[in-house]
């Protein structure tokens, strides 16, 4: 990755937090923690390794993205607006009556969202799916998929990682976003996920460690994951819950918190 490249997904990552804080600051409330914490792979997935067509988004050899933590929606719609799948202007409904953007996603509303998601731990059985369809079809398509850290507590997230490896689904790429906290508190405190590498070890997955906002260290692990035959692949993002946000960044409240007009103009400052 050049300087420039570089260079270049910092702002998009700064502008993408940016556009989320505004728009739940719009509404007033919303999930501020989980958001901010994806922007950076959502980044470097849809402006850098995703094959897509925002003009085309039902195109049969696109890649394909769940976020099964699906309350992060806010982040993922400043990224499809950023890269054309809607106007921008559209972000300002969030979660209003007749939205086209849910606060959870939804596939039937916004354009550019592959699987409805809300329910924790269903997001990436439909991810196995999809890359399942993919081979039985003989496409050479890939699928990604970002699970939360609490929500890997679910029992459905292992029977759907004892499938992916039973397949041999090296079309399958997966993201834990390991922020450490969960809406009722630390994800230790709860049910502690540790070792959570050698976890996803132990189901026959290809497993990778990064810094989650390190675009050369996000970039090098996917590109490995690509390379891998065989096996589905975890790539373990270590997080900050409200990356970017002073007044929600590393904040047990920030999962679902009032956002005031001067918090997003505080933020707004701070991300430009």
């Amino acid at each position: 990755m050049t300087q420039k490249e570089l260079a270049a997904f910092k702002q998009y990552a700064n502008e993408a937090r940016r556009l989320t804080i505004e728009m739940i600051g719009h509404v007033g409330v919303g999930h501020v923690g989980g958001s901010c914490s994806i922007i950076d792979i959502l980044v470097m997935l849809y402006f850098r390794h995703m094959r897509i067509d925002s003009k085309n988004p039902r195109w049969p050899d696109r890649d394909r993205f769940v976020l099964s933590k699906g309350h992060a929606g806010p982040a993922l719609y400043s990224v499809l607006a950023m890269r054309g799948y809607f106007d921008r202007k559209e972000l300002t409904t969030l979660n209003q009556p007749g939205t086209n953007l849910p606060s959870h996603c939804d596939m039937n509303k916004t354009v550019g969202i592959d699987m409805t998601a809300g329910s924790l731990g269903q997001g990436l059985s439909a991810a196995v799916g999809m890359a399942i369809g993919g081979q039985i079809d003989r496409k050479d398509f890939r699928v990604y998929c970002v699970i939360g850290d609490g929500e890997s507590q679910e029992g459905q997230i292992w029977e759907a990682a004892m499938l992916a490896s039973q397949y041999k689904l090296d079309n399958l790429i997966v993201f834990t976003d390991d922020n450490k906290m969960q809406i009722d508190g630390l994800t230790d405190d709860v049910v502690s996920l540790k070792p959570l590498d050698k976890r996803w070890e132990a189901f026959g997955w290809h497993v990778q460690s990064v810094d989650g906002h390190d675009y050369t260290a996000i970039d090098t692990a996917i590109e490995t994951a690509k390379r891998v035959e065989g096996q589905p692949s975890m790539i373990i993002l270590n997080t900050i819950k409200g990356k970017g946000c002073s007044f929600a960044e590393g904040m047990l409240t920030s999962h679902n918190m009032p956002v005031t007009a001067e918090n997003v103009k505080r933020a707004c400052a701070e991300l430009n």
